[in-house]
């Protein structure tokens, strides 16, 4: 069923880890094992994603070093030897023009301030392209950088994560759009009575303001998340802008879709207030064939070792003790579970996968890994997209450069000529390009 009009457009991020999200991706001939630490591959990928017309360039982060069996973490290229992102994109402000520059700050181990603040000024410094991605932390490990022995519960992280993007939000409103005149000729710099400290007295948070920076170009640089757990749900319903969702079906994503949407009407938000941007790991061939040739070159690389410890970080489960051979355990949800854990169990119980078979499918990639010619995965997305299932993509390269060329030079045209995807940009902000609104000062009186 077509459920969009002929001129609705999809959306399109460009969600990059270092060599690709194919675990065994800095293994690929191709890769550069040290991208991490690159800035001109950084470079080049964010320009290509420019040229293409993408809405945004994303980038993950954590705090800590994943606690993982020994062989594993010596096998293993991701979240190990990576740039701290907001000061990645920072550079790259300076060296694109219309992309938006979204990173993820966690809730868990910042303080308010920092985050409102280094969010603004990359606002201000991009020309109104920021967003920011609000995570809570999932890592035990990364607690103890950060001078606690045990991480947050998972209801107490939500909480905090519900109070500090208050506090943020309320910190991006310290100073009124208007408020600094800078007139050389009066010798007035600001306007004190546009001025407003936040005075914030919380569970977790005490914090007076203001923040010592304008108002950001877009009010509020976007605001993007990606949980799906169901505190995850109701955060999003009430902040998200962006939503980065890791369904594996379409039956999921029509049924998380709806749910969202509906939930965020609660909080006065429309339909058109939050983009749901699926995952999507295309592997692209000239044909078929090609692509099916990329996919084993991929997965002949993986190490089973890796693939257990990535697929033991989606479920939050310890499965060493089951046989790697044998039929998918029967594993209980718990206070710690996710919707990645959902969706992995019901993956592996739908298509009758053994443990191995869910593991290296989980290794391959976090989100729905689809391969083919150009035409197929236009399809795909077509599919998705006009069945109401999805607002656009998050792209997940499989590998990179490579992968990600793919679907600049091949599957972008097509989307174009189909006339599902921009072939120039509408505006000079990430809120104009992704049709949002810009958010009024809660102090600035009605017209």
């Amino acid at each position: 069923m077509d459920r969009r009009s002929r001129d609705e457009k999809m959306r399109l991020g460009a969600f990059f880890m270092p060599t690709g999200h194919h675990v065994a991706s800095w293994r690929h001939p191709d890769a550069d094992p040290d991208a991490g630490v690159n800035f001109q591959h950084y470079v080049k990928l964010a320009q290509t994603a420019e040229r293409a017309k993408f809405d945004m360039v994303f980038l993950g982060d954590n705090y800590a070093v994943r606690a993982t069996h020994p062989e594993a973490l010596r096998r293993s290229a991701q979240y190990i030897a990576n740039f701290e992102p907001l000061t990645l994109l920072s550079g790259l402000a300076a060296l694109t023009s219309h992309i938006g520059l979204v990173a993820t700050a966690s809730t868990s181990y910042n303080e308010p301030f920092h985050v409102a603040r280094n969010f603004a000024s990359l606002d201000h410094i991009s020309n109104g392209r920021a967003g920011w991605n609000m995570v809570t932390s999932a890592q035990e490990a990364e607690a103890h950088n950060f001078g606690r022995e045990k991480h947050y519960g998972h209801a107490e992280r939500y909480e905090r994560a519900q109070e500090f993007t208050r506090v943020v939000l309320g910190l991006w409103d310290s100073w009124e759009d208007d408020a600094f005149p800078r007139d050389k000729a009066s010798g007035q710099f600001l306007d004190p009575a546009k001025l407003h400290p936040l005075n914030h007295k919380g569970a977790h948070f005490t914090v007076r303001g203001p923040m010592n920076i304008p108002r950001a170009p877009q009010g509020y640089p976007v605001l993007v998340q990606a949980g799906t757990s169901g505190d995850g749900r109701r955060f999003a319903a009430e902040f998200a802008e962006v939503i980065f969702s890791s369904h594996l079906t379409i039956e999921q994503a029509l049924s998380y879709y709806a749910e969202v949407k509906a939930a965020a009407a609660e909080f006065g938000h429309g339909p058109s207030d939050i983009k749901i941007m699926p995952g999507l790991n295309p592997i692209i061939g000239r044909t078929a064939d090609e692509a099916d040739e990329k996919f084993e070159l991929l997965n002949s690389l993986i190490e089973p070792v890796v693939a257990r410890e990535i697929l033991a970080t989606f479920l939050r489960k310890d499965i060493s003790q089951y046989p790697f051979d044998g039929p998918f355990p029967d594993l209980e949800p718990d206070a710690q579970s996710s919707g990645s854990f959902y969706n992995w169990v019901e993956l592996a119980k739908k298509e009758k996968l053994t443990l191995r078979q869910t593991a290296f499918r989980a290794a391959r990639g976090r989100m729905s890994v689809t391969r083919g010619s150009p035409k197929q995965i236009a399809d795909h997305m077509q599919e998705w997209f006009v069945s109401g299932a999805c607002d656009g993509f998050n792209i997940m390269p499989p590998y990179l450069p490579g992968a990600f060329n793919d679907f600049v030079e091949l599957v972008v045209p097509e989307l174009q000529r189909r006339g599902l995807f921009r072939t120039e940009y509408e505006g000079k902000t990430l809120r104009e390009n992704l049709g949002l609104r810009r958010p009024a000062s809660r102090y600035a009186v009605p017209a």
